[in-house]
């Protein structure tokens, strides 16, 4: 494990073999600085200038790169990228093999299923100097079930629920129900309305 550019504002916290903390990209960069009660699975790399805060869990092989910023209560699994200039709120779990650009904002009880890809690049390496990546705003309480593709700059409204293999490539509303390619946008269910709570969580979120 490297720890040239660290901060440990924690107790009880599992860091395992093979772990890159506080990667340094620059020369005045800051150290990451890393929540109570954390477990860091083999093979992570985390950048310097890195936020994260209690009870934060990785997966194996995670990358989280510079300025990004992650609440309490945030599961990251294995093999995800947390490409950089990332806000993640708490009560949050993104399932393995996601990707999450830069400029994006998640917010808190937000649930993203494995394979999602959120994407920050209407124009892959055209227009470089005049168009900037904006990624995606998603509100709380959403879920994104696996092989979900969301489109730049699109917002997911507060409790919204979007079907596996989607591909998002509008605004969606609050409490919105999105399936198909391209999306649908439809009345959620009622069933569905139930705010996202995992067993973890309700100790904290109900205390």
């Amino acid at each position: 494990m490297s720890e040239e550019h660290f901060m440990l504002d924690a107790e009880e916290c599992e860091i395992q073999p093979g772990c890159t903390i506080g990667l340094r990209y620059s020369s005045n960069c800051r150290p990451v600085s890393l929540g109570r009660w954390s477990r860091i699975r083999k093979g992570t790399i985390i950048y310097a200038d890195v936020s994260i805060g209690d009870y934060f869990q990785s997966g194996h092989h995670v990358l989280i790169r510079e300025n990004t910023e992650i609440g309490d209560h945030v599961v990251i699994g294995t093999n995800t990228v947390i490409d950089g200039n990332v806000k993640i709120n708490s009560f949050v779990k993104i399932e393995s093999n996601c990707y999450v650009p830069t400029h994006t904002s998640i917010g808190s009880r937000v649930f993203l299923g494995p394979n999602v890809t959120l994407t920050n690049d209407n124009y892959p390496l055209k227009m470089r100097d005049s168009y900037v990546p904006q990624g995606p705003t998603i509100h709380d309480g959403v879920t994104l079930c696996a092989a979900v593709t969301v489109i730049p700059g699109v917002t997911i409204g507060e409790g919204s629920f979007v079907a596996a293999g989607a591909v998002v490539t509008k605004d969606v509303p609050p409490r919105s129900l999105v399936k198909g390619v391209p999306g649908e946008i439809l009345p959620l269910p009622e069933r569905l309305l139930e705010l996202n709570m995992a067993l973890s969580w309700r100790k904290y979120l109900n205390g």
